[in-house]
């Protein structure tokens, strides 16, 4: 039977489905239905707080992104993890099954990635970015004085084999963590992402490095203890200075140093 002929049955027994994959590989099912539903091999767990907005589908581009609202509860989506950004960028699908037969019918409503996520209370909503939502970025980039590329991306093509290295945090004080054993000033720019601990999976920025530590763009969301593990990767300034000395890879340089500004109309002598 097919999912038209089943959804033109005098009675239908529908839920709503919700698949959600974290960038770290955690994967969690919720159901509209009261019931816990087994279906593909994840279990998809009762959670009738969970809402979508009017979902629409055409040819057309517009009604491509739509929105999901729920209740916050500690065994799925928890307020701690999702404030600190573990659900940002997940993949999301929203699907119709039938309760009695869960997986028979499998109609795929919605697809995307979450978006904006906002919090009032004990609930949450999430804006789900479909597929149109590349078509409003920038059709070329514009130009910088500044390098557009990230170190070791496909533009950049720096190697970083060697330039990560998995450290033991010995101590930290708000953004300022404790590990020893580091070049000065490499890592500045950088990533610091946490392999153990309450933060385990979460990626956060490095401002600057000494000899003896870490400088963090803001402090980790959960309590950090000594002997944490976590993985630095070496980070870029973005100047063509630093590309060609420090990286060898002025070649690959993705921006225009030596282009005008806009006030070069503006300026006299002696300016």
């Amino acid at each position: 039977m097919s999912d038209g002929e089943r959804l033109d049955a005098p009675l239908n027994t529908l839920a709503f489905c919700w698949r959600i994959e974290r960038r770290d590989g955690v994967t969690i099912g919720l159901t509209s239905h009261d019931r816990d539903l087994d279906i593909g091999g994840l279990t998809y767990r009762a959670a009738p707080g969970m809402t979508p907005s009017a979902v629409r589908s055409g040819i057309g581009l517009d009604g491509e992104d739509s929105d999901v609202a729920g209740a916050l509860s500690s065994d799925a989506i928890g307020e701690a993890d999702l404030m600190a950004g573990r659900w940002d960028g997940a993949a999301l699908e929203l699907r119709l099954t039938q309760w009695e037969e869960p997986g028979a019918l499998w109609l795929m409503l919605a697809r995307g990635e979450i978006g904006a996520v906002a919090r009032k209370g004990g609930a949450f909503t999430a804006e789900l970015l479909g597929a149109a939502a590349v078509l409003s970025g920038p059709v070329a980039p514009s130009t910088s004085p500044d390098c557009r590329a990230r170190l070791g991306d496909g533009a950049c093509r720096v190697d970083m084999a060697g330039r990560r290295k998995i450290v033991t945090v010995s101590a930290i004080d708000d953004v300022d963590v404790a590990i020893g054993g580091l070049v000065a000033g490499v890592y500045a720019f950088g990533t610091l992402r946490w392999l153990s601990g309450a933060n385990a999976g979460l990626t956060q920025a490095v401002i600057d490095n000494g000899t003896d530590g870490v400088m963090l763009a803001d402090a980790p969301s959960f309590a950090v203890t000594a002997g944490t593990l976590a993985l630095l990767t070496q980070g870029c300034d973005r100047q063509l200075t630093t590309c060609a000395a420090r990286f060898g890879n002025a070649v690959n340089f993705r921006g225009e140093p030596y282009l005008p500004g806009m006030d070069l109309l503006t300026r006299y002598p002696g300016a």
